[in-house]
This record gives structure tokens, sequence and C-alpha cells, in this order.
């Protein structure tokens, strides 16, 4: 993952509720697993199999986030299962076909989830964070943003 990629994750993390955290999940996981297939076609086995494992570390918070008092959480739980077991076999035979398999149940999750954000009203969980403000300001071609330090006190507030 690049360094811009990993910036614009921990921005969309600081400013994000419950229901937009697990949005950003599923793109963390599809943005591994397009890392993946394009590793695997130019033959780069290891870093393949690096973006596979992030994927599934990624399921894995997904899977630890449930509530196993729904049905809906039993219903993800198995979609998740699924979605591990057949990384995990794409990672020792390369096969694209089941990491594409696997990135298009997320592509779907993540549209179901997009649309629950729509009426979900609830405060970001983290609070205290640094106000970011990103705009066309110092380069008449670049993107230049500025953080303002208004508190060394900032974060998740135990």
């Amino acid at each position: 993952m690049t360094l811009e990629k990993k910036q614009e994750f921990t921005l969309k993390i600081s400013e994000a509720n419950k229901t937009q955290m697990i949005t950003i999940i599923y793109e963390m996981v599809m943005y591994y697993l397009d890392e993946a297939i394009e590793n695997i076609g130019i033959g780069k086995k290891e870093d393949a199999q690096k973006s596979l494992m992030r994927a599934q570390n990624c399921i894995d918070e997904l899977i630890h986030s449930l509530n196993m008092e729904y049905e809906l959480a039993r219903n993800l739980f198995q979609i998740y299962i699924f979605s591990k077991k057949e990384l995990v076999v794409a990672s020792a035979t390369y096969s694209i076909n089941r990491i594409w398999r696997v990135l298009k149940n997320f592509e779907n999750l993540h549209e179901a989830y997009a649309e629950l954000e729509k009426e979900d009203t609830s405060d970001k969980l983290m609070g205290n964070t640094q106000k970011v403000y990103a705009g066309l300001t110092y380069g008449k071609y670049s993107l230049n943003e500025d953080v303002s330090a208004a508190s060394y006190n900032r974060g998740l507030m135990a």
C-alpha cells in the first residue's frame, strides 16, 4: 500500500462512525485483493501473499466486530469464514479466480454498507482529532494539506 493510500485511509478512519468504519475496512480488503491480483499477474508471488495476508487480517477485524446475538451477524460470520478459506487456498495456489470471487462478495457488502451509512447519523468514533484542510492552496497544480494542531490530546478517548 502506498503512503498516500495509507494517509487516505487514516484520514477516513479518524472521521468515521461505526458504520463508516466497517465500510472502510471493506475498502481496505478490496484494495489488498486488487493488489494481490495485480501482483500475481506480474509474477510477484511474495508481494501477492503479503497482500492476501493483510486482507485476511482485515477480515479478522470484521469477525471480531460481530455481535453474534443477531442473525445478520451470524450470516456475515459465514461469509467472512468462507472468504478467509478462499484466500488461504488462493495464497497456496495463486488462484486469481478465488481472489476475484472474494472481491466480488466484498464489493456487494461494501455497496450494502454504503447504503446503511446514509441512515447512520451517529457521532464519529474518535474525538479530539486534528482538522485537515485540503485544497489547491500553495501551488497551481499541487494539492497541499494543512493540519491544525489545536490540541496534542487527540484520538480515541477511553
